[in-house]
Order: C-alpha cells, then sequence, then structure tokens
C-alpha cells in the first residue's frame, strides 16, 4: 500500500471544481406559487370563488364563507397531495455517497462519499460500499455483491486491471472493474476512481429515472373529459339562464347567481373529492394487508392490469442461497425435503471440509450458510473444531477456480487442509482421470438440473514442514458437492395461479440464465417455459419484432437493466397494462415507466421503492394478487359513485334551470349546492367505497385498456333515474306552489325530497345485481351511518331557526316530511323493479 501516494490536496481541489461532487442532482421541486395556481384552475373553484365574491359583494357574509370554506377544504387537500413528489433521485443521490477511505498525500484519510474526484486512490474491504466505479489496482481473495445492479444474487469476483481491458457493464466473473453503490463481502483492495457522480452506472440509473415523464392515471384522463364536456355544457346554460333572467326580471346580481348556481349544478365538481376518498381510504386498506401505496392513482391501475413482469431475484424467490442439496460418491442427500432430520454419516466430511474451507466469521451469503447447517447438523459431534488455529490461505484465481485453508490441530501431527471451489477446479487438484471425470460431470448435470449452484469440496493432509507455494502441491482427495439455490417464495405458486385466474399474464425478467430460468419457471407454474428470449436476443430485435415476439414469451434471461425498460415499453406499446416488481436499482427505470411499479420493501433498495407506485412491506409476492383484488373492487365501487354522481346532478341542475325557464321562484341558491357538496356528496363516496366486492372480481378478465369508465349501460341507467327524480322534485314543487304554499315553504319541501332522493339513489346503486333488502343485508356500516348523519343534519336545518334562515327555509310538519319520503321512493321503485327482473333472469342463465 505504500507505493500509492494517491492525490494531493491541490489536485482534488482542481478536480472537485472541474467535475464537481461524487452525487446525483437532485430532482427540481415545483414551487408553492406554481402548486397553488396549478390547483386554482379548476372551474369548479373558480365558480365557488365568483359566488362568494357576489355574496360578499352583497353584503351575504354567511353564505360567502360557507362558499369559501369549501374552496379552502378542496385547495388544502389538493396542495396536499401535490407536494408528495417523487424522491427517486434523492434516494440515489444518499445510496451513492456512503463514506470512503482514500489514499491522499500519502496517507489513508476517511471522508464522505461525494467529496471523491476522479483518480483518486480507495481502500476497500469486506462489508464496505464501493463510493465510485473504479479499477481495481491491487486485491486479495475480492468477491463484490453486484445485486443493486444485475439483480443477480450469486457474488462475482474481481482481478486486477492489467491497464488495457475497457469498462464493460456489471456482472461477470474475474473483471477488473467495480461499481458505485455495489458491496465489498469478501476480501480486500485498492482500486482507481474513474467514475463520479452522474457518469458511474449507478448515475445512468438516475440520468434514466430523470427522462421518464410520469403518465397521467386513465381514471383521471377519463373524468377529466366528463368533468370537461359537463363543463362546457354548463357554461353554456349558465350564460343563456343569466340573460333569460335579466331579460324576465331585470336583475343582474340574482340573474349572476342563477347562472353560477346551474353552473355549479352541472359541473360535477365532487369528482376531485371522491377521487381523493376512494383512492386514500384505498391506500389505507391496502396498508392494513402489508401493501404500501405512493401514488393512490396506481389503485385504480393495479385492478386493471393484465400484464406482470416479474423480477426473478427477491421477488420469486428469496434472494437467500440455500443449500438445499449435498452429494457424496454418487449418492444425492436433499436437505430441503428431509428437514429435520439427522445428516447420514456418510454426509458429515462433506459439511466439515467445506466449514474448514470457509471464513470463521463469513460475510459471503453461501459461506454464511454453509456455517449455519454445519453447525446445524454437526454441533455435538467430533466434526467441529473450534480449537483448530488457520495457518495460511490459497485465494481464487482466474487460472483455478478454487480456494484452501490450512489447518493447524492440536492433536494432529499433521496439517489439515480443506479446498472448495467449482467442481472442475477441485476435480484438477485431485487429479482425476477420464472415468472420474465422467462420473463428477453426471453428478454435477444431475444437481444443475434441480437448478442447483454446485461447489465441490477435497480435502489434504500434509506434514509439518515449509507449505508449498500453490494449492496443486497437495495430494487433494475428493469428498463431494454442495448444491446451493435460491428458493422459490411458498406463497409463489398459488399467487400465479390466482394471477392467471384473474386473467394476468405473469413474465419472469431476470439476469440468471436460461436454464435457471427455466426451472424456476416450471417450479413456480409459469405459462410456456419452453419458450425464452435472451439478452443478446433481445439486443437484436427491433422494437416491432420484439414486440410481435413478446406475445407468447413469458421468460426473459441474461438481460441487463437497460434491456428490462425496452421489455416493459414493448409491452406497453401492445396496449397492455403493465405492472412491474423490483427490488434493485436495476428495476428503478422500468418500475417508474411500467403502468405500476411494485417494489419489495424489505429487501428493496431506497431508489425502488421511491421510483415505484407501490411498495410490498413484507416482500410476499401473493399480497400484489390482494391489490389487484382491492384495485378492482376499488374500481367497480367508483364507477357505481359516479354513476350515483352523474344521477344526482341531473335534479340538481334541472331544479335550477327549469324555474328560470317558467319565470318561477328560485329553489336552489348556491348555499344549497354547497350542502349537498360538502355533505351528502362527498359521505356517499365513503358508502360506495366501503361496500363489499362482487363474488367475481377475481374471475373475470381485466378491465381493457380503453374500455370507458362510464359505458352506454351505465349511463343511460344513471341518466333515466336522474330524469326519474327530477320530474318527481318538480312535481313536489309545481303542486306546492299550486296549493297555495310560500316560496320558502315550496323550496323546503322540494329540497327535502332531493335529499330523500339522494340517499335513496344511494342506496338503490350500491349493486346493480343485488335488491333493496340485499344490499341493506350486508351491512355496510357507512351506509347506516351516512343516512343517519343526513337525516341528522337535515333536522337541524329544518328545526334552528339560525340555520333554517341560511338556506331560505321555513319550518315543516311530520305529515310534510312523510309525503316526501314516499314520493322519492315512488320515484326509484322502477330500478328496484329492473334489478330484480335482471338478477332472476341471470339465475336462470347459470
Amino acid at each position: 500500500m505504500e507505493q500509492y501516494k494517491g492525490l494531493t490536496d491541490q489536485e482534488v481541489e482542481t478536480r472537485t471544481k472541474e467535475f464537481g461532487y461524487n452525487e446525483l442532482p437532485s430532482q427540481k421541486r415545483q414551487s408553492i406559487f406554481s402548486i397553488f395556481i396549478s390547483v386554482l384552475k379548476e372551474p369548479m373553484l373558480l365558480m365557488l370563488l365568483g359566488s362568494g365574491g357576489i355574496y360578499l359583494f352583497l353584503g351575504e357574509i354567511k353564505d360567502a364563507l360557507m362558499l369559501l370554506t369549501f374552496v379552502f377544504v378542496v385547495v388544502g387537500i389538493t396542495f396536499y397531495q401535490e407536494r408528495k413528489t417523487e424522491r427517486a433521485l434523492d434516494a440515489l443521490k444518499n445510496l451513492s455517497s456512503p463514506r470512503a477511505l482514500v489514499i491522499r498525500n500519502g496517507e489513508q484519510k476517511q471522508i464522505f462519499g461525494k467529496e471523491l474526484v476522479q483518480d483518486d486512490i480507495i481502500v476497500l474491504r469486506e462489508g464496505d460500499r464501493v463510493p465510485a466505479d473504479a479499477v481495481i489496482l491491487s486485491a486479495t481473495n475480492l468477491l463484490i455483491d453486484e445485486s443493486l445492479l444485475t439483480g443477480e444474487s450469486l457474488t462475482v469476483r474481481k482481478t486486477v486491471w492489467d491497464g488495457k481491458n475497457k469498462l464493460v457493464h456489471p456482472g461477470g466473473e474475474d473483471l477488473p472493474f467495480i461499481y458505485s453503490g455495489t458491496m465489498v463481502v469478501q476480501g480486500r483492495a485498492i482500486a482507481k476512481v474513474t467514475s463520479i457522480g452522474i457518469h458511474t452506472e449507478i448515475g445512468k440509473i438516475g440520468k434514466s429515472l430523470q427522462t421518464i415523464k410520469d403518465e397521467d392515471p386513465m381514471l383521471k384522463k377519463e373524468t377529466g373529459k366528463i368533468v370537461k364536456n359537463f363543463t362546457i355544457a354548463g357554461m353554456i346554460l349558465c350564460v343563456v339562464v343569466v340573460i333569460l333572467y335579466i331579460i324576465t326580471k331585470g336583475n343582474i346580481i340574482n340573474a349572476l347567481l342563477s347562472g353560477i348556481t346551474l353552473g355549479m349544478a352541472m359541473l360535477p365538481e365532487e369528482f376531485p373529492v371522491v377521487l381523493l376518498i376512494f383512492l386514500t381510504l384505498g391506500a389505507w386498506r391496502m396498508s392494513k394487508r402489508k401493501v404500501l401505496t405512493r401514488k393512490t392513482a396506481a389503485i385504480e391501475t393495479l385492478g386493471s392490469a393484465n400484464t406482470l413482469c416479474v423480477d426473478k431475484t427477491g421477488t420469486l424467490t428469496l434472494n437467500k442461497m440455500k443449500l438445499v442439496g449435498i452429494m457424496v460418491s454418487g449418492a444425492y442427500f436433499d436437505i430441503q425435503d428431509k428437514n429435520g432430520e439427522d445428516l447420514p454419516e456418510l454426509y458429515h466430511p462433506l459439511c466439515e471440509y467445506a466449514f474448514l474451507a470457509s471464513q470463521k466469521n463469513p460475510f459471503d451469503p453461501m459461506e454464511k450458510e454453509i456455517k449455519q447447517k454445519t453447525e446445524e447438523y454437526l454441533l455435538n459431534t467430533e466434526h467441529i473444531h473450534a480449537n483448530w488455529s488457520l495457518i495460511q490461505e490459497y485465494a481464487l484465481s482466474k487460472e483455478l477456480l478454487a480456494l484452501s485453508h490450512v489447518w493447524s490441530s492440536p492433536n494432529k501431527k499433521e496439517y489439515v487442509i480443506a479446498a472448495k471451489g467449482a467442481p472442475e477446479a477441485i476435480a484438477d487438484l485431485c487429479h482425476f482421470d477420464k472415468n472420474q471425470k465422467t462420473d463428477l460431470l453426471r453428478d454435477i448435470q444431475l444437481m444443475s438440473e434441480k437448478g442447483l449452484r454446485v461447489l465441490g469440496v477435497a480435502k489434504a493432509l500434509f506434514g509439518r514442514s515449509v507449505l508449498p507455494k500453490g494449492q496443486h502441491d497437495y495430494n487433494f482427495e475428493f469428498v463431494g458437492l454442495l448444491g446451493f439455490a435460491d428458493p422459490i417464495r411458498s406463497s409463489i405458486v398459488q399467487a400465479v395461479g390466482e394471477c392467471y385466474n384473474a386473467g394476468v399474464r405473469v413474465i419472469m425478467i431476470t439476469g440468471d440464465y436460461p436454464g435457471t430460468a427455466q426451472y424456476i419457471a416450471k417450479e413456480i407454474g409459469l405459462q410456456n417455459p419452453e419458450k425464452f428470449i435472451t439478452g443478446d436476443e433481445l439486443r437484436s430485435l427491433d422494437h416491432l419484432q420484439l414486440r410481435e415476439k413478446i406475445k407468447d414469451v413469458n421468460i426473459f434471461a441474461r438481460v441487463i437493466p437497460e434491456q428490462k425498460l425496452t421489455i416493459v415499453n414493448a409491452l406497453k406499446a401492445n396496449n397492455e397494462i403493465v405492472a412491474m416488481t423490483g427490488d434493485g436499482v436495476n428495476d428503478a427505470p422500468a418500475l417508474k415507466s411500467a403502468h405500476i411499479g411494485i417494489a419489495m420493501g424489505e429487501r428493496g433498495t431506497d431508489v425502488a421503492r421511491e421510483a415505484a407506485d407501490i411498495v410490498l412491506l413484507n416482500d410476499d409476492f401473493s399480497s400484489i394478487v390482494t391489490a389487484i383484488r382491492l384495485g378492482r373492487r376499488i374500481f367497480d365501487n367508483l364507477k357505481k359513485a359516479i354513476a350515483f354522481i352523474l344521477s344526482v346532478h341531473i335534479p340538481i341542475a334541472g331544479m335550477s334551470l327549469l324555474p328560470v325557464l317558467f319565470n318561477m321562484p328560485i329553489v336552489l341558491f348556491p348555499a344549497h349546492i354547497a350542502f349537498l357538496e360538502l355533505i351528502i356528496d362527498p359521505a356517499c363516496s365513503i358508502v360506495f367505497e366501503s361496500e363489499k366486492e362482487e363474488h367475481n372480481v377475481m374471475h373475470r378478465p381485466p378491465r381493457e385498456l380503453k374500455a370507458p369508465l362510464i359505458n352506454k349501460q351505465t349511463l343511460i341507467l344513471s341518466l333515466l333515474q336522474g330524469l326519474s327524480v327530477l320530474t318527481t322534485v318538480f312535481i313536489v314543487f309545481l303542486i306546492s306552489l299550486h296549493y297555495g304554499l310560500g316560496e320558502k315553504e315550496a323550496r323546503t319541501l322540494s329540497f327535502i325530497t332531493i335529499v330523500f332522493c339522494n340517499m335513496l339513489l344511494i342506496i338503490t346503486n350500491l349493486s346493480h345485481t343485488d335488491h333493496f333488502v340485499g344490499i341493506l343485508k350486508n351491512k355496510n356500516k357507512s351506509l347506516f351511518m351516512v343516512l343517519g348523519g343526513t337525516l341528522f343534519f337535515l333536522i337541524l336545518v329544518l328545526n334552528i331557526p339560525f340555520l333554517r334562515n341560511m338556506f331560505y327555509f321555513s319550518a315543516v310538519n311530520l305529515k310534510q316530511l312523510v309525503m316526501t319520503l314516499f314520493v322519492a321512493i315512488f320515484s326509484l321503485a322502477w330500478f328496484e323493479g329492473f334489478k330484480i327482473i335482471r338478477i332472476n333472469q341471470q339465475r336462470v342463465r347459470n
């Protein structure tokens, strides 16, 4: 280490000024002012502000405050949502800047990772996170975990740079390059920094995240179209009403109020609140199932997903190398199938010497597993040697993929040597003849077909003299084979089956070899496991070829991070709604590009979690099925809620327009509209959100990408319901005036009828496949709370003089209340009859 002097302080200062710090740029955030302006662009808020301003001008402070309070509530909620911006680049920034041990001015020095500059000399030890991309100047038995970038759990061996090799992508054995964010699991090294910040491999991923733009959720697009159409119609009618009012009555102020009232009645301004409540409560329900929703709009999209791209390592598997099988003299022992049984004596030496060939306190996952299994099976036997001393280590090399440990025993005159490594290397150390090699290849093939990574173990004795320089000088004896696997999660098979039942296609994307990927695919029940596309083949396909070939291929093997993004984009180009799971930095661009990104919470990186829409807190794949079920339930109930909103706006808009057209007293003022918006409509969204899912929710195909939120049948039913209520309420208004009741009395009875019809519309629309009594039997607690709360508030308004005057109402008696209730029931009885006929027809078909 003394030959490395490192950079001087002056050189560091110069490079810092020229290239900047070793960190990623922070994401640009929206200013408070820009968010506030975008919120106020909502037509509904502009109308409320306009009517509130007119009331202030007229001196009606109470009415103005009521309307302006609603404005502030919506602005506050929207502002809070907008401030929850993406933090993926911040996570990358923290991850790529650990502390670093450098050599500067000939001395070792601990600094912050962001202070590294190009050409710095860094010292790496077991357990360190690599702070920048670098080339290795010297190393001893160096193994690096690059799963952060490659997605593969197996460590890779590193060699010293010869000054000629050019930088390549992460992954692969015996390369002299190390990458920012990866982990040293064994050995030590001295390296020279080649790239920092945005120019590192992890920085390139951060840069690609910047180029991926978030798409507006489909639900937001569809509701936006509905609101736009109603807004245009409302604005036109608003102008017509103002003109007619001025012509017939000549009062400009009342004309403006009537026009604004009609505009508010026509505009389904509840949509933002209803969407917020549905998605927020949906996120809360998912969190109780260990699913964290970072972007609530993804809940609806998840229920519509028809393709699920799965990263194998850590998602389908546990991302842990488990010792699952061992073989001695051709006899295979399956540790998994015989868990809990005593290990037969035949296999004791294999575990003993594998343990001796490992570190005492290992950091490498495979050596940790060897230690754990050995102590589990051999703890009370003579095969555990706590009093032995390690004399010498022979490290892995490019020429010989095996390592050896030389031990001294107090009770033995000879040294004991234990070796482990690639089976071919161990066979070489044991000087196998042709027949022995044939037998070994047969055993290796048998274990490989089980999807195992195989290591060989050998032993030797050596007299207590000067130890040789190389491992070949020992007379090794072959002991046996160890088989490691990254086990699949216990719930995967059932979860994949449920995905298929729900019409969701599952695709595995991995950096592993095709054989291993196919073995895992068969284990979990993936469709078409015989077909696969490798990374090299993927590179040779153009976009159109990939779009065609990807239609029936569910396995992608040996891919790099950039290709994961290519796969997701090709699926999206085929009009598939794509959900993508992942846990590593390499998954972040694909997670962000997919319609729904699903990150693993326990083992996932901050980068993956921040780039994703949904995080599985328990890393359980089956939670995705739960999320799909909830997403479909939420979308179904949201359709019912929106259909209800459309229905209820017809009588509200009609009762705002008809009195003007027929030169009659005004029925509804902005305060009445605000009452319905603030009390009944948001509360109804809670009721619809609480309704349980339909029985067939997971046994039907996902919603098609271009399917409308409200189809023609639902729209016609909503229009018929609304017209039915409007007709009923207008008749009540006409009869009230006909029998000599005053303007306030007629307005009060009409409003009460609207409220009762509103409440009945909630009940009847909770299910289009169940009748009124069946809906009430479902015991939706929110329904009874809303019905009770609405009645209570209505009674207060009708009986407290202060509130009654604020709403321009008069007192009513019990007989009038009962009459309006029966009229409301009569107005919607036809729909219940229609549902009963349809339910009976469905039963006959089944």
